[in-house]
């Protein structure tokens, strides 16, 4: 038998630190080759580590939320080959699912949830004669005055038997009531019950990166937006007229044609195609569209990259912005995939508000918000017509895009979407 370390691999594309974002195994757990034994993350990207042997898994060799430099110990497993590292302390492995060591500060342990509360059980019917109850359901028979009495007392008369004639509650039947304890029938009280304690969050893996993203692009980048609303009715008939004919083809969202007109926006506002690179004052034009399109996941927002966007017909966008969405909410996009974006759109969709202040995805420049459509009443020269407007939010950086570039670059992509022949003309 051998002992072997499997390290953190070399990754690629000069990555040269991850973090561990979830175990797929523990401690004394029988492994085969290629089973995935962890998760780790670079940049946005998840990537799975295999196993290189069958075995048993002897030692975890760091904590879920660590950052791990490439080479460094990832686990230890015990195989029938020859290993290539020393038996460890099995007890100690034992004692615990990851390598024995004190972290250097504990977060307090979450307050224990307070029990739900319960209605109290329901009480036997409590009456001055022997005669029945009466049937489930049913409506109890008692004279205002004794209804009177009772709600001043807190009484539930549904659970007070009576003794007059067809089962009418009695003042007699009440005295018994209160010489057994009025709690056992009394009405509980309404409204909603307290809650208790906290839960501690660790924040990692993906919500880690966002939160260092925002936090960089927050803190870097002073932020000018500028937002405009749109009439996208002659698109959407456009987009209607399309895909009623669209045979096999995926059906068009407003996406693809906002795509459009942002190539075609860029076209002649090549500055907004750019990153900025403040640390060596450089500011890099690209000549590809490579747009990326923000997405919601299970695991939190994610910017998958449509390469060379202004290549692409409404069609081949909508087919590759599904594409691209599907990996990325199944965690399978690539490195290749969440990576080199030049622009960004992002869209909240039904659930969009009136306008929003989009964050720049750092190093870009500019970052295109769509908020959600809505049919307002539009005054046409002569009187109000119903229209779809929508309105969109950009956002700059304001140390290399000056105010009127921008307000120059949003009038085109509404000159664009209000007359969509033009996304489509050559020049």
């Amino acid at each position: 038998m051998g002992i072997s370390i499997i390290k953190v691999p070399d990754i690629g594309e000069g990555v040269a630190e991850v973090e561990l974002v979830e175990w797929h195994v523990k401690v004394g757990d029988l492994v085969k080759e290629d089973d995935v034994l962890a998760a780790v993350m670079t940049d946005k990207a998840t990537v799975e580590i295999p196993s290189l042997f069958d075995g048993r898994v002897v030692e975890l060799g760091a904590d879920i939320g660590e950052t791990l430099v490439v080479g460094a110990t990832l686990l230890t497993i015990e195989h029938a080959d020859e290993g290539n590292a020393t038996a460890p302390d099995t007890d100690a492995a034992a004692a615990s699912p990851v390598a024995q060591k004190e972290p250097e500060e504990k977060l307090p342990e979450p307050a224990p949830r307070a029990p739900e509360p319960k209605l109290p059980p329901a009480a036997p019917p409590v009456a001055g004669s022997v005669r029945a109850p009466r049937a489930e359901g049913a409506a109890p028979l008692a004279s205002p005055a004794v209804r009177a009495r009772a709600r001043a007392a807190g009484i539930d008369l549904r659970r007070v038997a009576g003794s007059g004639p067809a089962g009418r509650i009695t003042d007699t039947d009440l005295d018994a009531v209160f010489a057994a304890g009025p709690a056992a029938v009394a009405v509980p009280k309404p409204g909603r019950s307290r809650r208790e304690g906290a839960e501690d969050i660790r924040v990692v893996g993906l919500r880690r990166k966002i939160s260092e993203s925002m936090s960089l692009a927050n803190a870097r980048i002073p932020h000018i937006t500028v937002i405009e609303e749109i009439d996208v009715t002659a698109v959407e008939d456009l987009r209607a007229s399309m895909n009623a004919g669209k045979g096999e083809k995926p059906k068009l969202t407003m996406l693809p044609f906002v795509s459009a007109a942002l190539c075609r926006a860029i076209d002649q506002h090549p500055e907004m195609n750019a990153h900025y690179f403040d640390d060596a004052g450089i500011i890099r034009r690209h000549n590809p569209v490579h747009i990326g399109v923000a997405t919601m996941t299970d695991k939190g927002l994610v910017v998958p990259v449509m390469r060379h966007a202004e290549s692409l017909g409404p069609f081949q966008l909508a087919a590759e912005i599904l594409r691209l969405a599907e990996a990325a909410r199944k965690g399978k996009a690539t490195r290749d995939e969440l990576t080199g974006s030049t622009i960004t759109i992002t869209s909240l969709g039904p659930l969009g508000a009136i306008a929003t202040t989009p964050i720049i995805n750092h190093p870009e420049v500019a970052i295109l918000g769509i908020n959600k459509m809505a049919v307002r009443p539009m005054w046409d020269g002569a009187q109000f017509v119903p229209r779809k407007m929508v309105n969109i939010s950009a956002s700059f950086d304001h140390r290399v895009i000056d105010g009127w570039d921008a307000a120059e670059f949003v009038q085109r992509i509404k000159t664009l979407l209000e007359n969509p022949a033009l996304i489509f003309m050559e020049d």
